[in-house]
């Protein structure tokens, strides 16, 4: 029996200024802040020993705030003491995940937004289908060197129709 697709939950972004990044997320992408930020400590409380069984003894503190999309999908911000961006900030070839995507369909005035509060445009924009589909796509970082793509249109009507044949 194969198993029914799950819901995509939140993902989890380290950064090195908090209180910026909320603001970046919340002002340039538009997600609802949720959670203030809000320091935890290593600690006997329940969250302490939550992060302890995640990070091991000796992380000391953290703060940590929530934010979501429209689609209700989270996003949880960290900053953990001593964070900075590493100096190749897109190591493709590193095990884990690289990128996350944002769809929205003005693009471009969402990557105009994104440079104008610091952030970064990786590559032109580019479509899938040129002068067949307005199917567009962008790679782009923020101002704490995560990178992530914005797509013009949700990623099954990109994918469906075999973009890359």
């Amino acid at each position: 029996m194969q198993p029914t697709p799950r819901s995509f939950s939140h993902i989890g972004l380290s950064v090195p200024d908090l209180d910026a990044a909320v603001t970046f997320y919340a002002e340039v992408l538009g997600f609802y802040v949720i959670m203030a930020p809000t320091e935890v400590v290593e600690d006997d409380s329940e969250i302490g020993r939550m992060c302890t069984d995640v990070f091991g003894p000796g992380w000391q503190r953290l703060r940590i705030a929530h934010l979501a999309t429209a689609d209700r999908i989270g996003i949880e911000l960290f900053e953990f003491e001593g964070n900075a961006a590493p100096a190749e900030n897109l190591d493709f070839r590193r095990h884990g995940t690289f990128h996350f995507a944002i769809q929205d369909p003005d693009l471009e005035g969402l990557l105009a937004r994104i440079v104008a509060a610091g952030g970064k445009q990786r590559m032109p924009v580019r479509e899938y289908f040129p002068g067949e589909k307005p199917y567009r796509m962008v790679y782009v970082e923020d101002p704490f060197g995560i990178v992530f793509e914005l797509y013009s249109h949700s990623y099954e009507l990109t994918y469906s129709a075999g973009a890359y044949a």
